[in-house]
């Protein structure tokens, strides 16, 4: 520990993001950078906990508690204060593929842990961990490293998100030849299509990452539709054959809908139909299939799928956004019943809000309200919906559920809904295809930490294994299936 008094000498300070209105502007990351001097005295913040919950990833109350990669926090934060940043990136590489990811997209689970929070504002981990690898960047110090040598062994990873790029990297470094197949254009899965290019640079970014993975001697092969029935869908039994071992992380891609009267009408959309438009159309220099341009949009469903929704229709030129949320509003300090080192469950102003404030002059949030139907014109278009106000009560079983509270119906224009209420799970068709056993929520049946199903051969990983869940989930959950893979390739396994 660097400075044993930096915790009180100086207070939490993190970058300054560009204006609201004029981030609207552009499709650019809008997180601006911090001068050396101020990330080195919140290096010096970090207590060096004799028992740090930053960096313990377990889930406390069903919700992540510290770091899920178990990335050495308090060695990194201490090696930024010295002005030692080759070694902390060298320290945050043991752990965490694609530092680059974690430091724009990630909640932080690791600062609701940091002890410093309990009495003051936490440390900025995130935004050491962004400068850090922004900095080995910069210097030159990120090289692809091929191994030195190969086992002769084939793995095939499908899916090229977070988890199946981190099994990748980690299957190649053990020695074995990885093909990684993905059904979209560009690789990259959720990182790609997923996250707006505002939160998360496709070409400076993503694809730089991708590379250097290339670079490292890993096959991307894109296009690729594994299981089903069309003309062009490759059968997922040539490709256990051609391989040794297959590692699933498709992700949980099948979402959850909003089954009500006037669904069907034009210009209702999951949310990941509008944001996968918007970023394809972003890179082909052409215009999105699905458009907020000119229209009132209501996106349904909070959560950083929700807001990402809102920062799109306003780049895009919406005449007004409103967010709906089925959720109670969050109070705006931590409750006795969310005690730390739990996930501190707060009132959370994103990005996509702050943008709707400077832009309508109010939080486009409608808390404790859904949608009870959609409503067209004769040419079925929708036109507007009905929202109702909601209340939470106990059901017979004791369930908390939504109760529509009467007399509180309201239309809302609408030309443009956008549903994006979460996922269910994996899509099931290359499940079946390959006979793997579900769990009963539909996920892909393999122990974590284990990672193995049914099938000798085939390891799964990330959402399709888990379920929804967060881009560092999906992280370690690729690093532990690729360690367990090697373990059954090899006999014994020394990746971590």
């Amino acid at each position: 520990m660097g400075k044993p008094t930096g915790f009180l000498e100086y207070m939490r300070e993190i970058p300054v993001d560009r204006s609201p209105l004029d981030r609207l502007k552009d499709w650019s990351e809008f997180h601006l950078h911090m001068d050396e001097k101020k990330l080195r005295n919140q290096g010096a913040r970090c207590m060096d906990c004799g028992v740090p919950f930053c960096h313990t990833g377990r889930l406390v109350s069903g919700m992540a508690a510290g770091c899920p990669i178990h990335n050495l926090i308090p060695e990194f934060n201490d090696l930024v204060f010295r002005g030692l940043w080759q070694q902390a990136y060298e320290r945050l590489s043991k752990t965490n593929n694609f530092p680059e990811f974690t430091g724009r997209v990630c909640p932080a689970p690791c600062e609701g842990s940091c002890v410093l929070g309990i009495h003051n504002p936490p440390v900025a981990i995130k935004n050491n961990e962004y400068s850090i690898i922004e900095r080995a960047f910069e210097e030159g110090w990120v090289l692809p490293r091929a191994p030195r040598t190969r086992t002769g062994k084939t793995v095939a990873v499908i899916g090229s998100g977070p988890s199946g790029l981190a099994a990748a990297a980690q299957l190649n470094a053990a020695g074995h030849a990885v093909t990684v197949y993905e059904r979209a254009d560009r690789p990259g899965g959720l990182l790609m299509y997923g996250i707006p290019n505002m939160k998360l640079d496709k070409r400076d970014v993503v694809l730089r990452r991708v590379e250097l993975m290339k670079q490292e001697g890993i096959t991307f092969i894109c296009n690729a539709s594994i299981g089903g029935n069309g003309p062009a869908d490759i059968d997922p039994r040539e490709i256990l054959d051609k391989h040794d071992a297959l590692v699933l992380c498709t992700g949980a891609t099948h979402p959850r809908n909003l089954a009500i009267e006037g669904r069907q009408f034009a210009g209702v959309h999951f949310a990941m139909e509008f944001l996968t438009s918007s970023t394809k159309a972003l890179l082909d220099q052409a215009q999105p299939a699905i458009t907020a341009a000119g229209k009132h949009v209501v996106v349904i469903g909070g959560g950083d799928t929700g807001t990402d929704c809102v920062g799109t229709s306003l780049r895009q030129g919406c005449r007004s956004v409103t967010q709906i949320e089925i959720m109670a509003k969050p109070p705006l300090e931590r409750q006795p019943n969310n005690p730390w080192p739990e996930w501190p469950k707060v009132l959370k102003t994103d990005y996509g809000q702050e943008e709707a404030i400077a832009k309508q002059g109010a939080d486009p949030r409608l808390f404790l309200t859904t949608v009870k139907k959609f409503l067209g014109d004769k040419n079925g278009r929708l036109e507007k919906l009905v929202t109702v106000q909601i209340k939470w009560d106990k059901n017979d079983k004791g369930q908390f559920v939504p109760v529509e509270q009467p007399g509180t119906e309201k239309e809302l224009p609408a030309q443009l809904a956008l549903i994006a209420m979460g996922f269910l799970g994996p899509e099931q068709q290359l499940l079946k295809e390959l006979g793997l056993e579900t769990d009963a929520r539909s996920n892909i049946k393999a122990e974590h930490e284990k990672h193995r199903t049914n099938h000798p051969k085939i390891f799964a990983a990330g959402d399709c294994r888990r379920g929804q869940s967060l881009v560092v989930w999906a992280i370690n959950e690729g690093r532990a299936a690729a360690r367990e893979c090697d373990r059954f390739l090899m006999g014994a396994t020394q990746l971590p």
